[in-house]
Order: C-alpha cells, then sequence, then structure tokens
C-alpha cells in the first residue's frame, strides 16, 4: 500500500508565523504559531524584525513538523503564504540594514499623497494594480529616498519578508508574481517591473529580487538547515503567494460572482477573476495568484485589532475577570454585546484607529464614535465597535460589484470567524448567506493546495472544493437587516463629511505626540 503524503503551509503574518501540515486531502494534522510584536515607538511606525520571524519561521516548521511524527520523507512540499507590502533594506552580502517596514506604517503618507497629485500615481496604479497608499512598497521606498537618504543610499535590495525567509534559506534574491504584485512596482500586464515606477523611485531592476511564478520551488536544503526543521534536504519548497490571494484559494472562492471575506489583525473582501483589471476610481487593489487566476477587492486597516483595541482600553474589568475565570475575554465581551439589539440603539463606530484604506484610501481618517446618548452604556460601545468593523468591510462592496458584477456566495474566514455574533452580523449586514469553511487557516491551506498544484500533484485549482467544508452557515434575519438599512447611508456618509477634520486632527496629533522612549 503507497503511504500517504503531507503537505505543509507555512503563513507569514503581521502578528504571528503558523504552520499547519495537512494530509493531501486537506485535513489537519499538527499546527503551531509564533506570535512576535509590532514596533511603535514613534507616530506612524509599524516595523518588525526580520531575524525575529525568520525564528519564527523556523520554529514554526519544526515544531509543526516534529509533533505529527510524520517521517520527514513522507513530507510532499512545503508552500508559503505571506503578508504583503514589507520593505527591509539589505545591503551587498544580505546584512540588514533596517526592520521589516510593514503595511501598517503610515509614515509614507505624505509621500503616497505627492505620488497620486502631483506624480501621475493614478496611471502608475492603473497598471500595477496597487493603489497610491503609504501601505505600498513603492510609497515606502520614496519616502526612505527622500527622508532617510542615508540609508537609501546604502541600500543594495529593497525586498519584502517572505524574500528574507527564502534567501536565508536558499541563497537566492526571488519573489513571486503575488507579493510583486502589490508592491505598486509589477506592471500587471507585461508581469516585470515596472519601468516607470521605478524610475521615479530612481531604482533599477537590480534593486530588487527576481521575479518568478507563484508556483516556482526551490529543493536543495542544507543539511544541517533541513535537520533543524525536521525535514528531509529534498523536500520542495514552493514560493506560493501573498495571504490575501490564498485565502481565497483557501476557502474555495475563486469561482465566477464567489467572495472571501476576511477579518484577521485587518480585513479584506476579495474576488477571482481570470485576467488583471484595475478600477478607473482607483478603488481596489489586483493582485496574482497565477495567470489565470487574479484577485480584486479592497483591504480594510481595522479587523481583529479593533476587538483587541476595546478589551485593552475600554474593557479591561471585564477581560481581566474573564481571564481570572479562565475563560476567553473576547468571548466574554462578545456575550456583553449581545444583550444590545443590533444597531447599538443608533450608536456608530467607525473604525479608523489606523487610517483607513479601501474605499477611502485616507491615512488621515480617525476613529470616532457617533451617536453617543445617555442611554448608551460600555456595552452598547463595545457592539457599535464590531459593527464598525463589519460596515467598514461592507463599504468595499459596491466598488467591487462595480468592476466585476453581481456577487453572490460569501465565505468568510479569519479570526472573527470563530464569534457567531460576527458571523451573524456579517449575514445581516451585507444581506447575504455567510458560509465558514471547516479550517480558518484559509492561507495555510491555499498556499498548501497551490504547492501541489505547482509540484503536478493535482491538474487544477478547483481541486480544493473536495477538501473546504462548511461548518456555519448564517442567514440574514429580516429584523436586523431592517435596522442595518436605516443606518447604513448614515454610516457611509460621515467620512466623506469629515475629511477635511481628518486631515487636521491627523496632522495635530503627529505635531503633538510624544514619542515612546523604549
Amino acid at each position: 500500500m503507497q503511504q500517504p503524503e503531507y503537505m505543509l503551509g507555512v503563513d507569514i503574518g503581521t502578528t504571528s508565523t503558523k504552520a499547519v501540515l495537512f494530509t493531501t486531502q486537506g485535513q489537519i494534522v499538527t499546527h503551531h504559531a509564533v506570535e512576535y510584536p509590532l514596533l511603535c515607538t514613534t507616530p506612524g511606525m509599524a516595523e518588525q524584525d526580520p531575524l525575529q520571524i525568520y525564528e519564527a519561521v523556523l520554529s514554526t516548521i519544526r515544531n509543526a513538523v516534529g509533533a505529527s511524527r510524520v517521517d520527514p520523507a513522507r513530507i510532499a512540499l512545503v508552500s508559503f503564504s505571506a503578508a504583503m507590502h514589507s520593505v527591509i533594506a539589505v545591503g551587498d552580502d544580505g546584512q540588514l540594514l533596517s526592520n521589516s517596514i510593514t503595511w501598517a506604517d503610515n509614515r509614507a503618507g505624505a509621500w503616497a499623497n505627492r505620488i497620486r497629485d502631483e506624480l501621475d500615481g493614478h496611471a502608475i496604479y492603473l497598471r500595477t494594480g496597487t493603489p497610491i497608499h503609504p501601505m505600498s512598497p513603492l510609497c515606502k521606498i520614496m519616502w526612505l529616498r527622500h527622508e532617510q537618504p542615508e540609508l537609501f543610499a546604502r541600500t543594495a535590495r529593497f525586498v519584502g519578508m517572505k524574500e528574507y525567509v527564502l534567501y536565508r534559506l536558499f541563497g537566492a534574491w526571488l519573489v513571486d508574481h503575488s507579493i510583486a504584485s502589490a508592491t505598486g512596482m509589477f506592471n500587471l500586464q507585461q508581469l516585470d517591473w515596472d519601468q516607470g515606477a521605478l524610475s521615479m523611485l530612481g531604482i533599477g531592476p537590480a534593486q530588487l529580487s527576481a521575479l518568478v511564478p507563484t508556483t516556482h520551488h526551490l529543493s536543495g536544503l542544507a543539511p544541517a538547515v533541513a535537520q533543524q526543521l525536521g525535514l528531509a534536504p529534498a523536500t520542495p519548497f514552493v514560493i506560493g503567494a501573498n495571504d490575501g490571494v490564498l485565502s481565497n484559494l483557501g476557502v474555495n472562492a475563486i469561482g465566477p460572482g464567489q467572495v472571501a471575506v476576511t477579518i484577521g489583525t485587518s480585513g479584506a473582501m476579495r474576488t477571482v477573476i481570470d485576467t488583471p483589471k484595475t478600477d478607473p476610481a482607483g478603488r481596489t487593489f489586483c493582485y496574482a495568484l497565477t495567470a489565470k487566476h487574479w484577485v480584486v477587492g479592497g483591504p480594510t486597516n481595522n479587523g481583529g485589532s479593533i476587538f483587541r483595541w476595546v478589551r485593552d482600553e475600554l474593557a479591561t474589568a471585564e477581560a481581566g475577570a474573564a481571564t481570572q475565570a479562565g475563560t476567553d475575554a473576547y468571548e466574554a465581551l462578545t456575550k456583553i454585546a449581545e444583550a444590545v439589539p443590533a444597531g447599538a440603539e443608533g450608536l456608530l463606530f467607525h473604525p479608523y484607529l489606523a487610517g483607513e484604506r479601501a474605499p477611502l484610501w485616507n491615512a488621515d481618517a480617525r476613529g470616532s464614535y457617533i451617536g453617543l446618548a445617555m442611554h448608551h452604556g460600555k456595552e452598547h460601545m463595545i457592539r457599535a465597535a464590531l459593527e464598525g468593523v463589519i460596515f467598514s468591510l461592507y463599504s468595499i462592496l459596491p466598488a467591487v460589484e462595480d468592476l466585476i458584477g453581481p456577487t453572490t456566495r460569501m465565505m468568510a474566514t479569519g479570526g472573527f470567524a470563530r464569534s457567531a455574533l460576527w458571523r451573524q452580523m456579517m449575514a445581516d449586514i451585507f444581506e447575504r448567506e455567510v458560509v465558514v469553511p471547516e479550517s480558518v487557516e484559509s492561507s495555510c491551506l491555499g498556499a498548501a493546495v497551490l504547492g501541489l498544484y505547482a509540484l503536478g500533484k493535482i491538474d487544477t485549482l478547483e481541486a480544493i472544493g473536495g477538501m473546504v467544508g462548511a461548518t456555519h452557515r448564517h442567514l440574514p434575519k429580516p429584523e436586523n437587516v431592517a435596522l442595518y438599512r436605516r443606518l447604513w447611508p448614515i454610516y457611509a456618509a460621515i467620512p466623506k463629511l469629515l475629511e477635511q477634520q481628518y486631515r487636521q486632527l491627523s496632522q495635530f496629533q503627529r505635531e503633538t505626540a510624544i514619542s515612546d522612549p523604549g
């Protein structure tokens, strides 16, 4: 009898790296995760230590493989997912010259505005599919060139986090088309670095990694590294794609009109089309999955991070009591929110604590409670914050449907999908059935399945359909839908009315902020 094979999906995320070992039928065997901090010691800064993340990748692989007790020879592949938009400056011999500047870093905001308004940024977006925003490496490198010229001059290469990990493992600077398509420097039609974008930045292709398809694979781990990871030296490593597009694959939302909604630290709504397409109004992104699968959609800066802020800043007593009682703090806060009716009795929360991406693309946007009255308590503020995250995601839907037409099936994934309350909120606000797949680790599963496809072990990505089971289905509740329909126009109008005030407050905060001495 032929021995079963296994596949390892590794997701290098913003707050943690996860490694999940699957059977080739998609069942989870073992998983392991390692968290790491986000460094935010000055206003707008959001950096991470690349060495810390590299060690997290090694640790998660080692622990997931070790806990499985699977013969390393039966692990058919390792395939990667990674967060987008990171930039690391490295020297000639690969030495680190900077931390990893993450998508959440807003210090390039002024340069993003200048690129958009003065340097033909919209034309760059139309060619590259990445909206002009401080999240993008395009804007980050422009900021480094002008604000940190000494570092810029010493930099031999600008790379992302996954590129650095693969360089450490295999000694080659490579970037897949998917991560590259999220840089603002990759021409979607030519599948090459965009000369206009690079010329504006004053860099050449030699200062970026070599481009390869998402199906590209490497092998030949050094024996010492293979032993450290618990893998056979000949194990193929598939370069994979970015976490967003792989999440769509991992929940089997790759057919026409199918939408994946993810809420992790941040959030996103995405759908798959067969050729690259950008939005004349600049509201959506377009990223590569394969040559025949392109993902369009929009990201929101504010997802699970909002719930964490609520826990840490508004509900410390309740969270502390839950921890002392041995229960999950988030579950306790969810129960508090459940006691409040849909719509939080007229309290709205705009969750722009870290600015906002789609559809506003406004790094200066700021969070706010609107409608506070004497009858509102902390429980209303908790509920309104959770609803605000879903409203923010819902605001992306019109831009997506303007581009690709009506959407039908909605798959939900990410940490929020564990919450029945949030799942029901989504069904009610979107007025659609929401389906939650069996595995919430969709990016890891997507990476693993892409790996099977890359190595010719499956003929089509549609094979994912036999690996994704639905465990939760939520239908809209008419009484809640009616309330949200009344509130939605109010919610949507407020960010437009406050654009000038957002800009003024953001400027005030930058001028008066006190840096963290730590």
